[in-house]
Protein backbone atom coordinates (compact mmCIF):
# COMPACT_ATOMS: atom_id res chain seq x y z
CA UNK A 1 0.00 0.00 0.00
CA UNK A 2 1.31 3.43 -0.77
CA UNK A 3 1.93 6.11 1.79
CA UNK A 4 0.23 8.87 -0.24
CA UNK A 5 -2.81 10.62 1.21
CA UNK A 6 -6.23 9.36 0.02
CA UNK A 7 -8.08 11.57 -2.44
CA UNK A 8 -11.38 13.32 -1.78
CA UNK A 9 -14.36 11.25 -2.90
CA UNK A 10 -17.83 12.85 -3.07
CA UNK A 11 -19.37 9.35 -2.98
CA UNK A 12 -18.14 8.90 0.59
CA UNK A 13 -19.89 12.04 1.75
CA UNK A 14 -23.04 11.14 -0.17
CA UNK A 15 -23.11 7.86 1.76
CA UNK A 16 -22.46 9.69 5.03
CA UNK A 17 -25.29 12.09 4.19
CA UNK A 18 -27.61 9.14 3.62
CA UNK A 19 -26.73 7.75 7.05
CA UNK A 20 -27.28 11.16 8.63
CA UNK A 21 -30.69 11.53 7.00
CA UNK A 22 -31.79 8.16 8.37
CA UNK A 23 -30.66 9.04 11.90
CA UNK A 24 -32.25 12.48 11.60
CA UNK A 25 -35.55 10.83 10.65
CA UNK A 26 -35.31 8.51 13.65
CA UNK A 27 -34.52 11.44 15.92
CA UNK A 28 -37.40 13.47 14.49
CA UNK A 29 -39.71 10.56 15.10
CA UNK A 30 -38.61 10.37 18.71
CA UNK A 31 -39.34 14.08 19.05
CA UNK A 32 -42.91 13.50 17.90
CA UNK A 33 -42.63 14.88 14.37
CA UNK A 34 -44.06 11.62 13.03
CA UNK A 35 -47.22 10.44 14.71
CA UNK A 36 -45.95 6.90 15.23
CA UNK A 37 -45.66 5.53 18.77
CA UNK A 38 -42.24 4.10 19.67
CA UNK A 39 -40.92 5.35 16.31
CA UNK A 40 -37.27 4.28 16.69
CA UNK A 41 -38.18 0.96 18.29
CA UNK A 42 -40.65 0.26 15.50
CA UNK A 43 -38.01 0.93 12.84
CA UNK A 44 -35.61 -1.39 14.67
CA UNK A 45 -38.32 -4.05 14.81
CA UNK A 46 -38.69 -3.91 11.03
CA UNK A 47 -35.13 -3.18 9.89
CA UNK A 48 -32.74 -4.21 12.66
CA UNK A 49 -31.05 -7.60 12.62
CA UNK A 50 -32.83 -10.10 14.86
CA UNK A 51 -31.14 -13.53 15.17
CA UNK A 52 -34.35 -14.96 16.60
CA UNK A 53 -36.10 -14.47 13.25
CA UNK A 54 -33.69 -17.00 11.78
CA UNK A 55 -34.88 -19.46 14.42
CA UNK A 56 -38.53 -19.56 15.42
CA UNK A 57 -39.57 -15.92 15.76
CA UNK A 58 -42.37 -14.65 13.54
CA UNK A 59 -41.08 -11.97 11.11
CA UNK A 60 -43.00 -8.72 10.71
CA UNK A 61 -43.14 -9.25 6.94
CA UNK A 62 -42.30 -12.09 4.61
CA UNK A 63 -38.93 -10.85 3.32
CA UNK A 64 -37.61 -9.62 6.67
CA UNK A 65 -35.38 -12.68 7.26
CA UNK A 66 -33.50 -11.70 4.09
CA UNK A 67 -33.68 -7.92 4.04
CA UNK A 68 -32.47 -7.51 7.61
CA UNK A 69 -29.06 -8.79 6.49
CA UNK A 70 -28.71 -5.43 4.72
CA UNK A 71 -31.05 -2.95 6.44
CA UNK A 72 -29.42 -3.24 9.88
CA UNK A 73 -26.24 -1.73 8.44
CA UNK A 74 -27.91 1.63 7.78
CA UNK A 75 -29.35 2.17 11.26
CA UNK A 76 -27.65 3.43 14.40
CA UNK A 77 -28.52 3.60 18.06
CA UNK A 78 -28.11 7.38 18.28
CA UNK A 79 -25.98 10.33 17.26
CA UNK A 80 -22.86 9.27 19.16
CA UNK A 81 -22.91 5.84 17.54
CA UNK A 82 -23.45 7.46 14.13
CA UNK A 83 -20.73 10.11 14.47
CA UNK A 84 -18.08 7.59 15.56
CA UNK A 85 -18.92 5.32 12.64
CA UNK A 86 -19.06 8.14 10.10
CA UNK A 87 -15.65 9.46 11.13
CA UNK A 88 -14.33 5.93 10.70
CA UNK A 89 -16.02 5.62 7.30
CA UNK A 90 -14.55 8.92 6.11
CA UNK A 91 -11.10 7.69 7.15
CA UNK A 92 -11.22 4.18 5.67
CA UNK A 93 -13.32 4.38 2.52
CA UNK A 94 -10.96 6.67 0.54
CA UNK A 95 -8.10 4.20 1.10
CA UNK A 96 -10.13 1.40 -0.47
CA UNK A 97 -11.42 3.68 -3.23
CA UNK A 98 -7.86 4.69 -4.07
CA UNK A 99 -7.02 1.08 -4.71
CA UNK A 100 -10.04 -0.41 -6.48
CA UNK A 101 -12.46 2.37 -7.40
CA UNK A 102 -16.13 2.95 -6.67
CA UNK A 103 -17.90 -0.22 -7.76
CA UNK A 104 -15.43 -2.66 -6.27
CA UNK A 105 -15.44 -0.67 -3.05
CA UNK A 106 -19.24 -0.83 -3.04
CA UNK A 107 -19.03 -4.61 -3.48
CA UNK A 108 -16.62 -4.92 -0.55
CA UNK A 109 -18.83 -2.71 1.61
CA UNK A 110 -22.01 -4.65 0.78
CA UNK A 111 -20.29 -8.01 1.23
CA UNK A 112 -19.00 -6.88 4.62
CA UNK A 113 -22.51 -5.82 5.69
CA UNK A 114 -23.70 -9.32 4.85
CA UNK A 115 -20.69 -10.82 6.60
CA UNK A 116 -21.35 -8.77 9.72
CA UNK A 117 -24.91 -10.05 9.88
CA UNK A 118 -23.78 -13.62 9.26
CA UNK A 119 -21.18 -13.37 12.03
CA UNK A 120 -23.78 -12.05 14.45
CA UNK A 121 -26.27 -14.74 13.45
CA UNK A 122 -23.74 -17.53 13.95
CA UNK A 123 -22.00 -16.36 17.10
CA UNK A 124 -24.33 -14.15 19.12
CA UNK A 125 -26.72 -15.40 21.78
CA UNK A 126 -28.31 -11.97 22.19
CA UNK A 127 -32.05 -11.36 21.88
CA UNK A 128 -31.47 -7.65 21.19
CA UNK A 129 -31.55 -6.18 17.68
CA UNK A 130 -28.20 -5.44 16.08
CA UNK A 131 -27.80 -2.16 14.17
CA UNK A 132 -24.90 -0.11 12.87
CA UNK A 133 -22.34 0.19 10.09
CA UNK A 134 -19.56 -1.34 12.20
CA UNK A 135 -19.61 -4.67 10.35
CA UNK A 136 -19.09 -2.88 7.04
CA UNK A 137 -16.38 -0.66 8.53
CA UNK A 138 -14.50 -3.66 9.86
CA UNK A 139 -14.86 -5.06 6.37
CA UNK A 140 -13.00 -2.05 4.99
CA UNK A 141 -10.26 -2.65 7.56
CA UNK A 142 -10.18 -6.32 6.57
CA UNK A 143 -9.81 -5.33 2.91
CA UNK A 144 -6.96 -2.93 3.62
CA UNK A 145 -5.11 -5.49 5.73
CA UNK A 146 -5.70 -8.23 3.16
CA UNK A 147 -3.96 -6.15 0.50
CA UNK A 148 -1.21 -5.23 2.94
CA UNK A 149 -0.72 -8.93 3.62
CA UNK A 150 -0.59 -9.82 -0.09
CA UNK A 151 1.84 -7.00 -0.87
CA UNK A 152 4.15 -8.05 1.94
CA UNK A 153 3.88 -11.76 1.19
CA UNK A 154 4.78 -11.34 -2.48
CA UNK A 155 7.76 -9.12 -1.72
CA UNK A 156 8.78 -11.07 1.40
CA UNK A 157 8.45 -8.00 3.59
CA UNK A 158 7.89 -8.19 7.34
CA UNK A 159 4.36 -9.11 8.42
CA UNK A 160 4.62 -7.31 11.76
CA UNK A 161 2.49 -4.28 10.69
CA UNK A 162 -0.37 -6.59 9.69
CA UNK A 163 -0.13 -8.66 12.87
CA UNK A 164 0.10 -5.49 14.96
CA UNK A 165 -3.06 -4.10 13.37
CA UNK A 166 -4.98 -7.34 13.94
CA UNK A 167 -3.81 -7.46 17.57
CA UNK A 168 -4.93 -3.86 18.06
CA UNK A 169 -8.39 -4.67 16.68
CA UNK A 170 -8.72 -7.63 19.03
CA UNK A 171 -7.69 -5.58 22.07
CA UNK A 172 -9.98 -2.72 21.01
CA UNK A 173 -12.97 -5.05 20.78
CA UNK A 174 -12.22 -6.67 24.14
CA UNK A 175 -11.90 -3.28 25.86
CA UNK A 176 -15.06 -1.87 24.26
CA UNK A 177 -16.98 -5.07 24.97
CA UNK A 178 -16.53 -4.69 28.70
CA UNK A 179 -16.67 -0.88 28.65
CA UNK A 180 -20.08 -1.12 26.96
CA UNK A 181 -21.37 -3.68 29.47
CA UNK A 182 -21.08 -6.52 26.93
CA UNK A 183 -23.39 -4.80 24.43
CA UNK A 184 -20.73 -4.52 21.70
CA UNK A 185 -21.59 -6.61 18.64
CA UNK A 186 -18.10 -8.06 18.27
CA UNK A 187 -19.60 -10.92 16.30
CA UNK A 188 -20.61 -8.49 13.56
CA UNK A 189 -17.15 -6.91 13.64
CA UNK A 190 -15.51 -10.31 13.16
CA UNK A 191 -17.91 -11.34 10.42
CA UNK A 192 -17.46 -8.04 8.61
CA UNK A 193 -13.68 -8.21 8.89
CA UNK A 194 -13.50 -11.73 7.44
CA UNK A 195 -15.96 -10.85 4.67
CA UNK A 196 -14.01 -7.70 3.80
CA UNK A 197 -10.75 -9.65 3.67
CA UNK A 198 -12.30 -12.24 1.32
CA UNK A 199 -14.00 -9.62 -0.86
CA UNK A 200 -10.77 -7.66 -1.23
CA UNK A 201 -8.94 -10.70 -2.55
CA UNK A 202 -11.83 -11.47 -4.91
CA UNK A 203 -11.82 -8.02 -6.52
CA UNK A 204 -8.06 -7.36 -6.45
CA UNK A 205 -5.78 -10.29 -5.62
CA UNK A 206 -2.71 -8.71 -7.25
CA UNK A 207 0.13 -7.15 -5.31
CA UNK A 208 1.40 -3.58 -5.52
CA UNK A 209 4.96 -2.30 -5.53
CA UNK A 210 6.87 -2.78 -2.30
CA UNK A 211 7.85 0.90 -2.27
CA UNK A 212 5.80 2.77 0.29
CA UNK A 213 5.11 -0.18 2.57
CA UNK A 214 5.59 1.00 6.15
CA UNK A 215 7.26 -1.04 8.88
Amino acid sequence: MTASSPRFYPSVFILIGFYVLIEAALFAGEMGVADIPRFRSTVYEYAGFWPGILADWEPNYRTQPWLMFITYGFLHSGWVHLVVNMITLASLAPVVLDRVGLWKTAFIYAFAILGGAAGFALLSESFRPMVGASGALFGLVGAILAWEYIDRFIYKARMWPVLRAVAFLIVLNVVLYFAMDKLLAWEAHLGGFVAGWIAALLVDPTSRDLEGLAD
